[in-house]
């Protein structure tokens, strides 16, 4: 048995699936489709809050201040947040099949950006006020209820907000990131072969 193992000869005959640009074009296609697809689906939920929050204050006339500036927080949070999301579909709801790799990779850097932007400043932005309309609005019930009961209920509904904050969202974004951070080096190597 040989002691000397020609590493650079294994490493030279390895074969190395790199995929054609048809297909790195048609995986960012389904990329940006599955977002495009949770998108709706996110701003669909977030119509239907809105309404539903809205139909609370008119059906049920909340007595307190406190109550009513809670929701108007809440949908102001919500609107906002919908506001951004309107801002991606430029980039996503183009019809893009014939696209070339250069502008591909483009519009994938583009929406890289903006959710960077919408995962730090703007998510952060939305829960803090998802919070304080949330605590303003619960206000008006806890004091109806036993100090302890308000406890437990504040209790919940701060450990389902950071529970979405710090654990499911931090989550999603990472895997979300590693799919478009892999396709955007795919496409760049791809236009550097191009280009050369």
């Amino acid at each position: 048995m040989a002691d000397n193992i020609n590493f650079k000869q294994y490493w030279k005959k390895q074969i190395i699936e790199t995929p054609t640009p048809e297909e790195l074009i048609k995986k960012a296609n389904k990329f940006k489709r599955k977002i495009r697809f949770r998108l709706i689906v996110a701003n669909i939920v977030l119509l239907i809050s809105c309404m539903g929050i809205s139909f609370v204050w008119f059906y049920y006339q909340p007595e307190y201040l406190t109550t009513k500036i809670g929701i108007i927080v809440i949908i102001i949070a919500i609107l906002i947040y919908l506001a951004f999301q309107v801002t991606l579909t430029s980039l996503l709801f183009k019809r893009n099949y014939e696209v070339n790799a250069k502008d591909q990779l483009l519009q994938l850097l583009k929406l890289k950006e903006k959710q960077r932007f919408q995962r730090t400043t703007l998510l952060n932005g939305y829960f803090f006020l998802l919070s304080l309309g949330l605590g303003l609005y619960m206000y008006e019930y806890a004091v109806r209820m036993t100090l302890t009961w308000a406890i437990v209920t504040y209790g919940i509904v701060l450990f389902m907000i950071a529970l979405n904050a710090f654990y499911f969202r931090p989550k999603t974004i990472k895997k979300q990131q590693a799919q478009l951070n892999k396709l955007i080096a795919q496409l760049k190597d791809l236009k550097d072969q191009l280009n050369h």
